[in-house]
Protein backbone atom coordinates (compact mmCIF):
# COMPACT_ATOMS: atom_id res chain seq x y z
CA UNK A 1 0.00 0.00 0.00
CA UNK A 2 1.54 3.37 -0.70
CA UNK A 3 0.28 6.74 0.54
CA UNK A 4 0.23 10.12 -1.31
CA UNK A 5 -1.40 13.47 0.82
CA UNK A 6 -2.40 17.03 0.14
CA UNK A 7 -3.54 19.32 2.69
CA UNK A 8 -7.18 18.13 2.08
CA UNK A 9 -7.35 14.55 1.32
CA UNK A 10 -4.79 11.45 1.48
CA UNK A 11 -4.49 9.12 -1.37
CA UNK A 12 -3.76 5.52 -0.50
CA UNK A 13 -3.16 3.02 -3.07
CA UNK A 14 -4.15 -0.44 -2.56
CA UNK A 15 -3.69 -2.90 -5.80
CA UNK A 16 -5.06 -1.15 -8.30
CA UNK A 17 -7.53 1.13 -5.94
CA UNK A 18 -6.68 4.68 -5.49
CA UNK A 19 -8.44 5.02 -2.13
CA UNK A 20 -8.99 9.16 -1.17
CA UNK A 21 -10.13 10.24 1.97
CA UNK A 22 -10.55 13.54 3.30
CA UNK A 23 -8.65 15.28 6.51
CA UNK A 24 -11.16 17.62 6.84
CA UNK A 25 -14.80 17.47 8.41
CA UNK A 26 -16.08 20.65 6.27
CA UNK A 27 -15.67 20.84 2.56
CA UNK A 28 -16.82 23.96 2.18
CA UNK A 29 -14.12 26.43 0.76
CA UNK A 30 -13.56 27.20 -2.99
CA UNK A 31 -10.10 27.03 -3.02
CA UNK A 32 -9.74 23.19 -0.67
CA UNK A 33 -12.43 22.66 -3.37
CA UNK A 34 -10.67 23.90 -6.21
CA UNK A 35 -7.07 21.90 -4.80
CA UNK A 36 -9.25 18.48 -4.03
CA UNK A 37 -10.49 18.55 -7.42
CA UNK A 38 -7.15 19.19 -9.21
CA UNK A 39 -5.49 16.53 -7.14
CA UNK A 40 -7.73 13.87 -8.10
CA UNK A 41 -8.30 14.61 -11.92
CA UNK A 42 -4.44 14.61 -11.84
CA UNK A 43 -4.96 11.06 -10.29
CA UNK A 44 -7.39 9.98 -12.73
CA UNK A 45 -5.69 11.06 -15.72
CA UNK A 46 -2.45 9.64 -14.98
CA UNK A 47 -4.40 6.06 -14.75
CA UNK A 48 -5.73 3.98 -17.58
CA UNK A 49 -9.22 2.46 -17.04
CA UNK A 50 -8.73 4.31 -13.10
CA UNK A 51 -10.65 2.31 -10.11
CA UNK A 52 -11.16 5.23 -7.70
CA UNK A 53 -12.83 4.98 -4.45
CA UNK A 54 -13.77 8.19 -2.58
CA UNK A 55 -14.99 7.66 0.96
CA UNK A 56 -16.49 10.35 3.30
CA UNK A 57 -15.74 8.65 6.82
CA UNK A 58 -15.60 11.87 8.91
CA UNK A 59 -17.16 14.34 6.52
CA UNK A 60 -19.72 16.36 8.13
CA UNK A 61 -20.55 18.96 5.49
CA UNK A 62 -20.11 18.98 1.87
CA UNK A 63 -20.95 22.47 -0.55
CA UNK A 64 -22.50 22.34 -3.85
CA UNK A 65 -19.12 23.07 -5.61
CA UNK A 66 -17.64 20.00 -3.86
CA UNK A 67 -20.47 17.98 -5.61
CA UNK A 68 -19.78 20.00 -8.84
CA UNK A 69 -16.34 18.63 -8.23
CA UNK A 70 -17.53 14.64 -7.99
CA UNK A 71 -19.42 15.48 -10.98
CA UNK A 72 -16.54 16.18 -12.88
CA UNK A 73 -14.36 13.06 -11.15
CA UNK A 74 -17.58 11.01 -12.69
CA UNK A 75 -17.43 12.02 -16.19
CA UNK A 76 -13.68 11.57 -15.99
CA UNK A 77 -13.43 8.46 -14.32
CA UNK A 78 -16.39 7.35 -17.04
CA UNK A 79 -14.48 8.47 -20.25
CA UNK A 80 -11.51 6.74 -19.02
CA UNK A 81 -13.63 3.26 -18.98
CA UNK A 82 -12.74 3.02 -15.18
CA UNK A 83 -14.64 2.51 -11.99
CA UNK A 84 -15.62 5.41 -9.51
CA UNK A 85 -17.36 4.45 -5.99
CA UNK A 86 -18.33 6.84 -3.18
CA UNK A 87 -18.50 5.49 0.75
CA UNK A 88 -19.38 6.15 4.09
CA UNK A 89 -21.40 8.92 3.07
CA UNK A 90 -23.47 10.30 6.94
CA UNK A 91 -27.20 10.60 6.57
CA UNK A 92 -27.24 14.38 6.13
CA UNK A 93 -25.13 14.34 2.87
CA UNK A 94 -26.76 11.69 1.72
CA UNK A 95 -29.95 13.31 1.67
CA UNK A 96 -28.41 15.89 -0.30
CA UNK A 97 -27.35 13.28 -3.01
CA UNK A 98 -30.93 12.02 -3.25
CA UNK A 99 -32.43 15.19 -3.45
CA UNK A 100 -30.10 15.91 -6.31
CA UNK A 101 -30.26 12.77 -7.57
CA UNK A 102 -26.60 12.35 -7.69
CA UNK A 103 -27.51 9.05 -5.72
CA UNK A 104 -28.70 7.61 -9.35
CA UNK A 105 -25.44 8.85 -11.32
CA UNK A 106 -22.92 7.51 -8.44
CA UNK A 107 -22.21 4.32 -7.14
CA UNK A 108 -22.74 4.92 -3.09
CA UNK A 109 -22.02 1.62 -1.01
CA UNK A 110 -22.03 1.76 3.00
CA UNK A 111 -17.85 0.99 3.30
CA UNK A 112 -14.52 0.89 1.96
CA UNK A 113 -14.95 -2.95 2.49
CA UNK A 114 -17.92 -3.00 0.77
CA UNK A 115 -16.32 -0.93 -2.28
CA UNK A 116 -13.29 -2.86 -2.30
CA UNK A 117 -15.40 -6.49 -2.89
CA UNK A 118 -17.13 -4.23 -5.89
CA UNK A 119 -14.39 -3.38 -8.06
CA UNK A 120 -13.36 -6.07 -10.50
Amino acid sequence: MDKTSSSAIQITHDGGVKKITFTQRSIIEEGIISQIGKDIVALIDSTPKPKVLISFAGVDHLSSAALGVLITCHNRVKSKDGQLQLSDISKPIFEIFKITKLNKMFQIVDSVEIAMKNFK
